[in-house]
């Protein structure tokens, strides 16, 4: 069973990394031909009010894998086949490219980044130490980051176990200070964290951050009975630096 495992782990792996590395198709004239034909359906159908098929599976994969850490290896095949069809439309260049056709583009570039974020909030919860670093990589990955991610993210930073986990999110979060959530959360943060090594941690991402709103958290830090002297005398350096 654990080779198994280890078997869709790496292929999760090697799916990922491929993703970003589909080539655009060249296309015979036949091949072409039946693309054109098979993208007027697809048009017509995008003008119409019924449900789009396309759209149907999308959701109905969503709903079937939604959070389970078990398919994940099912998510990177589903992705693969995204970027394949992103691949295969954005390779008509001709002039009868239209605006449906980009449209088409946009939508499922945007479903792929979808699938990527569920991907990741999944492996989040994996019980394996090694599939929780590895999601929180995939947020590199990702175009947008929205407040689900975020919320995943510093759940992660306050409450995993790991503590190589809590290191790895600290600086996935410190790569997305420009938005506000996540400052008001690294800053909350402090209070939380009992591992000298993540107060120090955060202490350095404080001054790096330059937030002076930090300066209150640390002072309340430093009235914790069981505070580590080094840890104090860090926070106390730190705060010198911020105020």
């Amino acid at each position: 069973m654990e080779n198994k495992d280890f078997e869709f782990d790496k292929e999760e792996q090697d799916l990922w990394e491929q993703l970003g590395k589909i080539n655009t198709p060249n296309p015979s004239p036949a091949s072409r031909t039946r693309f054109y034909a098979m993208l007027d359906t697809y048009q017509n159908e995008l003008e119409s009010k019924k449900e789009k098929s396309f759209q149907a599976v999308f959701e109905r994969l969503k709903q079937a894998f939604q959070y389970k850490p078990a398919y994940n290896w099912a998510y990177a095949l589903v992705l693969l086949a995204l970027g394949g069809m992103i691949g295969y439309f954005s390779g008509k260049t001709t002039a009868n490219e239209t605006l449906a056709n980009r449209e088409t583009v946009e939508q499922l570039s945007s479903e792929v980044q979808e699938m990527k974020q569920m991907m990741m909030l999944s492996m989040l919860e994996n019980p394996t130490a090694t599939e929780r670093l590895k999601a929180v990589s995939y947020t590199q990955e990702l175009s947008t980051v929205d407040d689900q991610v975020i919320d995943a993210l510093l759940t992660t930073l306050n409450f995993d176990q790991n503590e190589n986990v809590r290191l790895v999110t600290l600086e996935a979060l410190i790569q997305l200070a420009h938005h506000p959530k996540v400052r008001e959360g690294l800053v909350q943060s402090l209070l939380k964290q009992e591992s000298p090594l993540m107060q120090v941690a955060l202490a350095d991402a404080m001054v790096k951050l330059q937030e002076k709103r930090s300066v209150k958290q640390f002072k309340k830090l430093l009235k914790k009975d069981n505070l580590n002297n080094s840890v104090k005398s860090k926070i106390e350096k730190t705060i010198q630096v911020l105020s």
